[in-house]
């Protein structure tokens, strides 16, 4: 006998009315790739060099499964699985399979609830004001932190109502991936500890219709000496408070905000970010994004200033060839580079540095 048949019967004895619901399932994707000259890289000797890759340069290339099944009674199962991909050499992002997003979940006129890998709160609060986006010559720049938003087993819930919503998301162990980095820190959590590795995060906004207001506020947990990021304990802890708003004319999107950053990992934890970026359509297929930012760590004579242009010609509606350029002016002893593209191109201590990228972009 085949397993619905057996099913069927075994529902029908229980009084329970089988139905079967149709799954439907999206396969989608952006590539993104380009080459990008960096100047101003340090060579270790106090001189600086230029260098030459190809890499992406306005969003990470990833590639995703997403569906949902309508169950009844209003309620939908719900699902993403979605991996990021370096075009250049074909390996996988983020140091696994679906290293974006791997969750499941509930959906009805109540909200979303869902289990998984998924986006910190945070993330959804900068998501309008940040115009410019999560590219090399980005936001991420500055705080590698904003386009590496995502929590390992996380529960999470995302509602609205009218005008306002909003976000709450918790999690026992925030990441489990050793990549010595902001995008694999090695605190797997889930023990007996109270505090180790633990993450939370929420979000409210109002959306006026053609503006809005976001707040969003993390805090993260640290773990243990092998931790990334200075976060060696459960006493440590890494805080973001963001409070930012957009407007819309028309096609045009002009968005500004604050983020506060409070890490315990740091010699001077206490840091002040601030931007504000525009995304204007001009003359026929052109779009022009611009973008100006300050990162000032408090008590300190270190802090970084972004500027950032790019022009966007747009062959079709998922088809766009772009050119971007960056500048950052370091002071003290900081050394942000102009680009979040690997291998690392930092600075010298205190100096600038120029990128220069032109490439294109695909969505699917």
């Amino acid at each position: 006998m085949r397993r619905s048949t057996v099913f069927c019967f075994s529902a029908m004895m229980m009084g329970i009315a089988p139905t079967w619901a149709q799954s439907n399932v999206v396969l989608y994707g952006l590539l993104d790739e380009g080459i990008e000259r960096v100047i101003g890289v340090s060579q270790g000797n106090g001189q600086t060099g230029t260098n030459y890759r190809v890499g992406a340069g306005t969003a990470a290339s990833r590639w995703g499964l997403r569906g949902s099944e309508d169950i009844g009674s209003g309620l939908k199962a719900v699902f993403t699985l979605e991996g990021g991909i370096s075009v250049d050499s074909g390996a996988q992002g983020q140091g696994r399979l679906f290293g974006r997003q791997a969750w499941v979940g509930l959906s009805g006129d109540f909200g979303t609830v869902s289990i998984g890998r998924q986006y910190a709160m945070r993330y959804y609060a900068l998501l309008d004001a940040d115009v410019f986006g999560a590219g090399a010559q980005g936001l991420g720049s500055i705080d590698p932190g904003i386009p590496n938003a995502r929590i390992d087993n996380a529960i999470a819930y995302r509602g609205k109502i009218g005008s306002f919503s909003g976000g709450i998301n918790y999690s026992p162990g925030r990441d489990t991936v050793n990549s010595n980095s902001v995008a694999g820190s090695n605190c797997p959590g889930e023990t007996a500890d109270s505090k180790m590795c633990r993450e939370w995060s929420v979000m409210a906004k109002y959306d006026g219709g053609n503006w809005g207001v976001v707040s969003g506020y993390e805090k993260q947990y640290g773990g243990t000496a092998a931790t990334y990021g200075g976060l060696t304990s459960p006493d440590k802890t890494d805080t973001r408070l963001t409070v930012n708003a957009y407007y819309v004319k028309e096609h045009a999107r002009y968005g500004a905000g604050w983020l506060k950053r409070v890490n315990d990992g740091m010699a001077t934890p206490t840091s002040d970010l601030y931007w504000i970026g525009a995304a204007v359509p001009v003359a026929g297929q052109f779009v022009i994004d611009a973008m100006v930012a300050e990162l000032n760590y408090r008590d300190s004579p270190n802090a970084v200033r972004l500027y950032a242009l790019r022009a966007d010609y747009l062959l079709s509606k998922r088809s766009m060839l772009y050119l971007g350029v960056a500048n950052v002016s370091n002071s003290g002893t900081l050394a942000i580079a102009a680009t979040t593209n690997p291998p690392a191109t930092a600075p010298l201590a205190g100096g600038a540095q120029q990128s220069i990228f032109t490439g294109i972009k695909h969505t699917f």
